[in-house]
């Protein structure tokens, strides 16, 4: 497992061939370094991401002692208060009642409704970055759009959108593996400022509702499906969180393998009705979120291997995503590819609730920059960010010829 290694540069530059090692030496790996279970294979990561002797949380069932675990330090407290209360982190019953009541604000209808004003984004973006002559495609493009939307959803008014980008880098530093302490202070930092900023903003929409989720979730608690204010404001943001990072990621992920399979880039310029299946295939290719960690709460085995109570499973999506027994030649991008069934969403109560939204926000940037920006080109060799987990470039610079 020497090639394994998530806090090396040339992994992290390309951790695809790392992968393929791990699939070839077997289905389960111990890594010391993390005290983790890595699981490479499509099969098993599918399989056990709808297995219920695993868990996102444990403390449903078990304390930290008799789980075998550390409770964490206290000077982390407001990060772990806001993370476990959000519907990613919990299991049933708190987790169905939440997500019963947030996948009303995620109804097809209601992401229907949301593509025109989503489109006129983009289409804003893309029209302004021609306008310039290029710019940094992350900035410029692939964070303001996904972050506006999902501000929009939850009511944030406009001139308190600054700080949301940057609580939510801090807060999902903590997501990498081993974080430093100053890592783990910049989280808790975010971690107190937005939830001050939503304990504010909920009292102001509890005196004057809005059209918005969060006016939405006061009203289902009014009415008795209860929320706690900490499950409003962890709700709020996770959504925030997880409505804009991966699509930030997979944007401009997928644009510099564009960049760098020029042949494809061709034929999707040539072809738009492509989008749809190139959106999938670039999910795939470069996958955003390349690792999500259970807790196993039921003794289970994998290919002859006994995993214990108490153990962590970390399964490998970029892994799964390129397993050559599902997809066809996993290492060449080919956006005609219809057999797709790439886990980038996730898979079972916890498969992502946005998903649908992703793929409309994708399906506008992507539509917008192929029609604002047809010769759209790399102007520089980005740089990647030295995380793992949430895999993703520091920017991508461009231009238009």
């Amino acid at each position: 497992m020497a090639a394994f290694d998530p806090w090396d540069q040339a992994f992290l530059a390309d951790p695809y061939p790392a992968y393929a090692e791990l699939r070839a030496l077997g289905r389960v790996h111990y890594f010391e370094p993390t005290n983790q279970w890595l699981v490479p294979h499509h099969a098993d990561v599918s399989a056990l991401l709808r297995d219920r002797r695993l868990g996102r949380t444990y403390q449903h069932r078990f304390t930290h002692e008799e789980f075998g675990r550390t409770a964490p330090p206290p000077e982390h407290e407001p990060f772990h208060t806001l993370n476990d209360h959000g519907m990613l982190d919990l299991e049933p019953p708190d987790h169905t009642r939440i997500r019963r009541l947030v996948s009303k604000a995620f109804t097809p209808r209601t992401v229907e409704r949301l593509k025109p004003y989503v489109r006129g984004l983009a289409d804003e973006l893309a029209s302004a970055l021609v306008a310039a002559g290029g710019g940094d495609l992350l900035k410029d493009v692939a964070e303001p759009l996904p972050v506006a939307v999902i501000a929009e959803m939850l009511g944030i008014p406009e001139s308190d959108r600054a700080p949301l980008r940057p609580w939510s880098a801090d807060i999902c530093g903590m997501y990498e593996l081993s974080p430093s302490e100053d890592t783990a202070a910049r989280a808790v930092r975010a971690s107190v400022e937005f939830s001050d900023y939503l304990r504010d903003l909920i009292a102001a929409r509890r005196k004057e509702p809005g059209d918005d989720l969060i006016s939405g979730l006061i009203e289902a608690h009014d009415e008795g499906d209860r929320l706690t204010e900490q499950e409003m404001i962890s709700t709020c943001v996770l959504l925030l969180n997880a409505g804009h990072e991966a699509t930030v990621n997979a944007t401009v992920n997928g644009w510099y393998a564009l960049f760098r399979n020029e042949a494809q880039l061709s034929a999707l310029r040539a072809d738009h009705s492509l989008v749809p299946s190139a959106i999938e295939e670039l999910m795939r290719y470069d996958t955003p979120l390349q690792l999500f960690e259970r807790w196993v709460l039921d003794e289970i085995e994998i290919a002859g291997t006994t995993i214990p109570r108490g153990a962590e499973i970390a399964m490998l999506f970029g892994s799964a995503n390129h397993d050559p027994e599902v997809f066809t030649d996993p290492g060449r991008l080919d956006l005609t590819r219809t057999d797709n069934p790439h886990i980038s969403f996730s898979a079972g109560i916890h498969y992502c609730i946005g998903a649908p939204l992703a793929r409309i926000e994708l399906a506008a940037s992507m539509g917008a920059l192929l029609e604002r920006a047809p010769t759209l080109r790399l102007a520089a060799e980005p740089e990647r960010k030295p995380n793992f987990v949430i895999r993703g470039l520091e920017g991508l610079a461009v231009e238009v010829g």
